[in-house]
């Protein structure tokens, strides 16, 4: 059996309260994703020293991008001048958006905010390590025993 997500938009007559009512827009999302849309697809890999963080960012420059941290939040956004990507008409679908995004990431209490975040932007994916508290980085793996 497999499963594919329906997509209502290709029938006119599914309205929104058939579709709250199958809730099918959200059937794989919980509440530790985010379900808005327009945001830069994420990555994030835990080493013993840092987080390893990548998003997909195609399109923009570095200097458009800003990377910020402030309270246990990781700010990334970007906004690109719409005079820059003119809009060309005659498209059937269009799913490229390269004019702005703004993400916001809670970070862990294991993070050490006064160290210096690396970032690193290379085709079109941004690169951003954050790193661990020293206290955090020696503890001892810990085995539960099961009774």
């Amino acid at each position: 059996m497999s499963l594919i997500k329906f997509n209502r938009n290709r029938f006119p007559w599914f309205n929104d309260t058939i579709a709250n009512y199958l809730d099918t827009d959200n059937f794989f999302v919980d509440d530790f994703f985010l379900k808005e849309r327009g945001l830069p697809a994420m990555n994030v890999k835990e080493h013993k020293d840092d987080f390893e963080i990548e998003l997909a960012v195609p399109g923009f420059s570095k200097e458009d991008i800003e990377v910020t941290i402030e309270e246990d939040v990781l700010h990334i956004c970007a906004e690109k001048d719409t005079e820059e990507s003119k809009e060309e008409s005659g498209y059937t679908r269009k799913e490229f958006s390269y004019n702005s995004f703004d993400r916001k990431i809670q970070l862990p209490g294991s993070v050490d905010q006064n160290e210096e975040v690396k970032a690193a932007y290379k085709n079109g994916i941004l690169t951003l390590n954050v790193l661990k508290k020293e206290e955090v980085k020696e503890q001892p793996k810990k085995v539960i025993e099961i009774d």
